[in-house]
């Protein structure tokens, strides 16, 4: 099935909206890694899987991305990036305010998705983390994991075996500060990007029985 897919801008927003023609089962904000955008081939894949299923989604530019068209945030970055995410999710949930909102993204705007509702635990019903970027690579020392303790949103994660942001043993210790329901899904001999594993979205109907969504 084709999934009509728009431009979408309103105030500090920018991206793409899988529209689907029936009323939304939910609304979804899906936000690109660090040396990425929202036109990603995963969250292409993602957005459509979950239009499928009947989920409105929008995949957008995080604020950084919006203002440089290359090259990975800065530190000073981040809180705007999660401000976007605040505002985006605020712009597509006004289209079916009585549906619940699913938030996620790949990398660092994952990271950003789980740091906003760490602070707000109303922003979202469930989130989904693609490759989680734990740590940088061959720094398992610098855990960004500072949030997690006050994270109670129930939050999926999916991991390759081969990402180097952080080994399955690695991520499953960290899953043990978050108060908040969690799953941690991998997948066999996937990178950091997924893969040819993530595009299939296989995990995209069992996030959201997890997510509580009926369909």
């Amino acid at each position: 099935m084709s999934i009509p897919i728009e431009p979408f801008t309103a105030p500090g927003v920018r991206g793409w909206l899988h529209v689907i023609e029936e009323k939304p089962v939910a609304t979804m904000v899906l936000m690109h890694g660090a040396g990425s955008n929202a036109n990603a081939p995963l969250l292409v894949a993602v957005a459509n899987e979950f239009a499928r299923l009947g989920v409105l989604v929008f995949r957008g530019d995080l604020p950084f991305r919006q203002a440089r068209g290359s090259g990975p945030p800065r530190p000073s970055d981040a809180a705007k990036d999660r401000e976007g995410i605040r505002q985006a999710a605020q712009a597509i949930q006004a289209m079916a305010p009585k549906a619940p909102l699913l938030a996620g993204g790949h990398s660092y705007g994952g990271r950003q998705t789980s740091m906003l509702a760490a602070e707000d635990p109303t922003f979202a019903s469930a989130l989904l983390l693609l490759s989680y970027p734990l740590h940088p690579p061959e720094k398992p020392e610098q855990l960004r994991t500072q949030h997690f303790p006050q994270l109670k949103t129930p939050t999926y994660f999916i991991h390759g075996t081969k990402d180097s942001f952080g080994t399955i043993e690695e991520l499953s210790e960290a899953l043990k500060l978050i108060p908040g329901k969690t799953e941690l899904i991998t997948l066999t001999g996937a990178a950091h990007d997924l893969g040819t594993q993530g595009k299939k979205s296989a995990f995209v109907r069992p996030f959201l029985e997890f997510a509580s969504i009926t369909l």
